[in-house]
């Protein structure tokens, strides 16, 4: 995969390569696409709610795109998405919002 096959403020349902290799499903809300990696946030399992810096390469398959409409795009401030923060990290944890839902 690469970053033309993603789009921002939309979610898939993808199969990822973990640290280990194995396969696993995931459900994702994509924030931001660079060149070697995008930032999502994971919406589902123990996770849900995390930001991750995803490598293109670790996804192996795109399952289902679900296009997300304004109301219900999940809010974060621009600081958090910045290339410069995620140079050092590979996850954070964060409370993101969407309007339209009331929250």
């Amino acid at each position: 995969m690469d970053q033309s096959n993603f789009s921002v403020d939309t979610q898939y349902s993808v199969t990822l390569k973990d640290a280990s290799g194995k396969l696993r499903p995931a459900n994702i809300y994509v924030y931001r696409l660079y060149d070697d990696y995008m930032i999502a946030r994971r919406t589902d399992g123990p996770n849900s709610g995390m930001l991750f810096k995803i490598a293109y390469g670790d996804v192996t398959k795109i399952v289902k795109t679900i296009k997300v409409l304004d109301k219900k795009r999940f809010m974060l401030p621009e600081a958090m998405l910045k290339p410069k923060i995620w140079e050092t990290r590979d996850t954070m944890m964060s409370y993101s919002s969407a309007p339209g839902l009331g929250k």
